[in-house]
């Protein structure tokens, strides 16, 4: 994910001047900081292991599994639908499949730990509402 991103910056192709883009980007910075103060600290950790405290299903995790990795790839999605290009369109599936990979794991794990993950996951979706 961290390549994915560095690589949307240095194409240019992350951030864009443009009001729409802006207007995307500050609500996948509001999703983004939704989600962290609904979760709580206790996520600032680099392994794709669950906490304790249980599964939070408050805030947009009523709505997603994965709102703060889904407010990421928001955020680079605006910027690159504002400058595209064959680098950032591969450097934004890198992000892509990085997101998902995280998730696909963090998943496992989470049905391991907290058997109630999958009554939750079947009501909810992974990135986007409705959709997927």
């Amino acid at each position: 994910m961290v390549a994915g991103i560095v690589g949307l910056y240095r194409a240019g192709a992350l951030v864009s001047p443009r009001p729409g883009v802006i207007a995307v980007q500050a609500a996948a910075v509001a999703l983004f900081l939704w989600a962290r103060w609904t979760f709580g600290m206790r996520s600032f950790h680099p392994a794709a292991n669950p906490t304790e405290g249980g599964i939070v299903t408050s805030g947009p995790y009523r709505f997603l599994r994965h709102p703060i990795y889904a407010a990421i790839l928001l955020f680079a999605a605006a910027g690159l639908a504002a400058r595209p290009s064959w680098a950032a369109a591969g450097f934004g599936a890198l992000l892509l499949a990085g997101a998902l990979t995280r998730a696909l794991a963090e998943e496992r794990l989470l049905v391991e730990r907290y058997p109630e993950y999958g009554d939750y996951a079947r009501r909810t979706r992974r990135f986007v509402p409705l959709v997927f």
